[in-house]
């Protein structure tokens, strides 16, 4: 999972802060790396390296990304390595000079390069499905021109729908994607099935209308823009540099189906995707959890509801409202350790759970608490927070997920493990609660989940993308080879190996 913007300003604007502003508002979504590329008429300026935000960008910075567009990114590794060479955007001089900022993962990577070496003539320098990407965008603008002479300004709108219709056709996989062209112009697209967000907002700033492109709409909020939708999926969407936009439906096989994942945990709750609120959904995920406990387990005797801050909180709120139970603070969030779901090792994140959270003991002492966590994907981190309550004197310390067992891999830009490494592989509720030392556990059915993240509101996707729970990936042609293949390579043995 990772974070992209795009921002086309007034021609007498500097576009650099309004871009580090905005990544600080996605820096949820990728902490492994970060990186901007602006542009004036003429040039372009880049800086990109490893870490947080606030630590890639000085002040100095500010003075040497000139332009009044650009394009960012910060990274979350989910193919290739995290080496600096891998952050993005990443940039080809060939044709007019494009960058390219990218959410989501390629399933088809290997062939694209092997076609972009024989047919495009054209060599990627890392192992990034992202850079392969860009390659394949450039050259696919170049085919687009058929030869044809003459220098920027003979580069039309249509070159750039026809290079996005035939990646469509090429590429396999989710891609969200903003697109920078040297003095041209921005590009955003998204892959047939829409499954990475990417919202789009504008602003008038003395007559000219600027434009953002985010993967939340969050960042239209944040920095000033009037939040105008959703790209959509298969669309393609232009903004060039004197201000003229347009926009064209680039595929003709388009099956709208976001990954639900988003809503779950990866978003913000203060963001819109697709029309649907994340806050809202989170909300409904609590109410039918709790409506489940009233069924299941009518005797409950619940005396608290303490949510794994922060993205169980939203839905702990109203799980203990319909089970008319008291919700209560229990954990304190060190605000400075980072998302341990997305931390790259087994070893790091298990070292970062007790520095991460602390229990207040008021709180669970002698006391029967239901815990609310959005996800359980390994284990061990539901393991360490029920241990937790139970040194801080909990009676019994019962657990809820608001979304269904994960069994099956991800692979549309999430880095979840081997399935081996899921703890509810080959298990039960009953032993998933045993395993993790809970009285007893409760999941999200699937149904409600989608149910919950869909809402009541008119809608134009399909269905969602739930193919961590269910196994039915919406692009078609993930074979167990392939699952075999990622599973090798995501696995925290193969990460730790790779780190020593």
């Amino acid at each position: 999972m990772c974070g992209i913007i795009g921002i086309l300003a007034h021609p007498d604007s500097q576009v650099a802060q309004s871009l580090y502003d905005g990544l600080l508002v996605l820096q949820h979504r990728g902490q492994d790396a970060a990186g901007i590329v602006t542009s004036d008429s003429e040039n372009i300026s880049h800086r990109r390296a490893n870490g947080l935000v606030r630590d890639v960008f000085r002040s100095k910075h500010s003075q040497t990304l000139r332009g009044s567009m650009g394009i960012g990114h910060v990274r979350y590794p989910t193919a290739g390595s995290s080496s600096v060479s891998e952050a993005q955007p990443f940039y080809t001089n060939t044709p007019f000079g494009v960058s390219l900022a990218h959410n989501g993962n390629l399933n088809n990577t290997n062939d694209i390069i092997s076609g972009l070496l024989e047919y495009d003539h054209r060599r990627i320098n890392t192992s990034s499905d992202s850079e392969a990407l860009l390659n394949l965008f450039a050259a696919e603008i170049q085919r687009s021109l058929n030869g044809r002479p003459g220098g920027l300004d003979s580069l039309l709108d249509e070159d750039i729908f026809r290079a996005v219709e035939r990646l469509h056709i090429r590429a396999e996989g989710s891609y969200s994607v903003v697109a920078l062209i040297t003095g041209w112009g921005i590009v955003a697209f998204r892959d047939p099935n829409g499954i990475r967000p990417l919202s789009m907002g504008s602003r008038d700033v003395e007559g000219f209308t600027e434009r953002v492109f985010a993967s939340e709409s969050v960042v239209c909020n944040t920095l000033g823009f009037s939040h105008d939708g959703d790209v959509s999926p298969g669309e393609a969407v232009i903004a060039r540099i004197d201000g003229r936009t347009s926009s064209k439906q680039c595929s003709s096989d388009v099956n709208h189906s976001p990954c639900i994942f988003e809503h779950v945990y990866f978003a913000r709750p203060d963001s819109v995707l697709d029309g649907i609120s994340v806050h809202s959904s989170r909300i409904r995920m609590g109410a039918a959890l709790a409506l489940r406990i009233k069924e299941e387990l009518p005797n409950h005797g619940i005396e608290s509801v303490i949510a794994v801050p922060d993205s169980g909180r939203i839905a702990a709120l109203e799980l203990a409202r319909v089970l008319e139970v008291p919700y209560r603070e229990g954990f304190v969030k060190n605000r400075y350790i980072g998302r341990t779901f997305i931390m790259p090792g087994q070893t790091e994140r298990k070292d970062s759970v007790r520095k991460k959270l602390n229990t207040i003991e008021e709180e669970f002492s002698d006391k029967v608490v239901l815990i609310v966590d959005d996800s359980v994907v390994r284990g061990n981190t539901s393991r360490r927070i029920v241990s937790m309550a139970r040194e801080a004197g909990a009676r019994k310390v019962y657990f809820a997920s608001c979304s269904p067992p994960i069994v099956h891999p991800n692979v549309y830009g999430i880095d979840m493990p081997a399935k081996s490494e899921y703890i509810a592989h080959g298990r039960d509720v009953n032993q998933i609660s045993e395993a993790i030392g809970a009285d007893w556990m409760i999941y999200q059915s699937l149904d409600d989940l989608v149910e919950a993240c869909a809402g009541n509101a008119g809608r134009e996707f399909h269905s969602f993308d739930c193919s961590c729970f269910d196994g039915v990936y919406v692009t078609g042609g993930i074979s167990d080879e392939y699952l075999e293949k990622i599973e090798k390579i995501r696995s925290d043995i193969a990460k730790e190996s790779a780190a020593i």
